[in-house]
């Protein structure tokens, strides 16, 4: 078997490896749960290597395969080691989504949480209101941030929930700040609203911006060379034929 089959079956199996999603074991521990005397799956140890530590692996092997020799195993280690760290840093499309639905979801969360409170409902109740209202990721972390609330956990230890979602910072330190000095946090709670909205806007107009400029691109890298054959070069042909 020659050198670059072996290298396409290394980043095959690589490429697999990363493509076969995890929720596809999903259905497995449904039927678990539904039957009780199915055996149990196994457990990767903890120092097993996760798909993508194998992925990473198979990659440099099909480095060393190309380059072979001491060179090879030096240059596959080193594309194995870059591999791994590239794509660990690479965010899953669900947790992607995730991110993007509740920071979608936080400027109504806020005022909707701002109308419980304004309508004279306790904090820990007005979270869980609005946590049932709500839906979504966001509505899991607004219901851990009220159950913690209602079971006597301190303000910083129920909000700090909140902290992954992007742009719950102003609103993580209000609700804080309301709790140890009794300030208004309805308030608060709009003006954050109106803020994350207007943030999102900004944000719109300066993507859609930029895809101007990037779509504009293309276009001149299409245009330049055509400019190039059909202007310039027939101008130099006809210079140097009258020269030579």
């Amino acid at each position: 078997m020659s050198r670059p089959v072996v290298a396409a079956a290394c980043l095959a199996g690589a490429a697999l490896l990363l493509v076969v999603s995890g929720p596809a074991t999903r259905p497995a521990r449904r039927l678990r749960l539904l039957v009780p005397n199915r055996p149990a799956e196994w457990n990767r140890p903890a120092w097993w290597p996760d798909r993508i530590r194998l992925g990473a692996g198979l990659a440099g092997v099909a480095v060393l395969v190309v380059v072979g020799g001491w060179a090879g195993v030096l240059v596959g280690a080193l594309a194995g080691v870059t591999a791994d760290r590239l794509l660990r840093r690479i965010e899953p499309r669900a947790v992607r989504d995730r991110r993007l639905r509740e920071a979608a979801d936080l400027p109504l969360a806020a005022d909707l949480l701002a109308a419980a409170l304004r309508a004279g409902a306790p904090v820990d109740r007005s979270v869980l209101a609005v946590a049932d209202a709500l839906g979504g990721p966001l509505a899991d972390r607004l219901g851990r941030v009220g159950r913690t609330l209602e079971l006597g956990g301190t303000a910083a230890e129920a909000w700090e929930h909140l902290g992954p979602v992007p742009g719950a910072e102003r609103l993580v330190t209000g609700a804080i700040r309301s709790s140890s000095s009794g300030a208004a946090l309805a308030g608060a709670l709009t003006r954050l609203a109106d803020d994350l909205r207007s943030d999102r806007s900004t944000a719109a107009e300066a993507a859609a911006r930029r895809a101007g400029v990037l779509i504009v691109l293309p276009l001149g890298l299409c245009f330049l060379p055509a400019f190039i054959l059909a202007g310039l070069v027939p101008v130099i042909v006809a210079v140097l034929g009258d020269v030579l």
